[in-house]
């Protein structure tokens, strides 16, 4: 009798410690899911708060480069069109002064036909810089190629073209607009701060994406102080390859030139 009550007794200690150590396992991993889900979660919201402050970064950029843009537009309107249209508007005034030679005539006219076709023309340049007539006419490729055309001709550097995609659509205007920026900002920079005098552009299909490959033989610079000291510029090529849902790849060294990739 006694040696079935310890028996008994042997078997109860054993569930009571089995029971206490299932119920500790189960709030081991209810703990373990509860701390798992809360890290889990924190670390999607430090992603969340990292997206929103890059997307707060390139609409900013994208503001002040409009506003840029919108200043420089005012500042030429200024200079090369309103200040000859008053001259115009004066030798107009003049023509109606009695007693005028043939000579002083035929200088005031003259003087008025110059500076109107200088207004013209300048009126054409920025007409041009807003949205350049060929993109509107014939498409990037076209457009691509004037602009690697006028950059040869005002750097007297060696520019090669290649664009092994098929004819890209009529309805792509933004599109198109966006990458011909992208590349003009990028040409830009190869001469201004990297004095590049070889570029390569290259358009062909990666991974079902249409890509662009931009390189430079230009002094190059260090991709960790590049991160830390983004300039106008380089925020703006980001801001429009964001409105293409493109992937940007920079990668450069010091006096090793630039390659560039983006997705569009």
């Amino acid at each position: 009798m006694g040696t079935n009550s310890v028996a008994d007794n042997d078997v109860m200690v054993v569930i009571i410690y089995t029971s206490v150590a299932f119920l500790m396992m189960a709030v081991v991993l209810v703990l373990f899911y509860h701390f798992s889900r809360k890290k889990i979660v924190q670390h999607e919201l430090e992603k969340r708060d990292l997206k929103i402050s890059h997307q707060q970064d390139l609409l900013k950029a994208t503001i002040i480069t409009q506003e840029e843009e919108r200043k420089r537009i005012a500042q030429d309107l200024h200079d090369d069109i309103s200040s000859k249209l008053n001259i115009v508007s004066l030798n107009t005034h003049l023509l109606t002064t009695s007693g005028l030679s043939e000579i002083e005539l035929s200088e005031i006219t003259s003087n008025i036909i110059e500076l109107t076709g200088k207004a013209l023309e300048n009126s054409r340049r920025i007409a041009h810089d807003l949205l350049p007539p060929v993109l509107e006419k014939f498409g990037l490729h076209a457009a691509i190629e004037e602009l690697c055309h006028e950059f040869k001709t005002a750097k007297q550097a060696e520019i090669h073209f290649e664009n092994k995609l098929p004819a890209f659509h009529v309805t792509e205007e933004e599109m198109q607009l966006q990458v011909f920026r992208v590349l003009q900002e990028l040409l830009n920079n190869s001469f201004r701060h990297g004095k590049a005098t070889v570029i390569n552009i290259c358009f062909e299909e990666r991974d079902g994406r249409r890509t662009c490959l931009y390189s430079d033989n230009g002094r190059g610079f260090d991709p960790s102080e590049i991160q830390n000291k983004k300039g106008l510029g380089m925020k703006n090529i980001e801001s429009r390859i964001a409105i293409l849902n493109g992937n940007l790849n920079f990668d450069s060294a010091v006096n090793n030139g630039v390659q560039v990739s983006f997705t569009f």
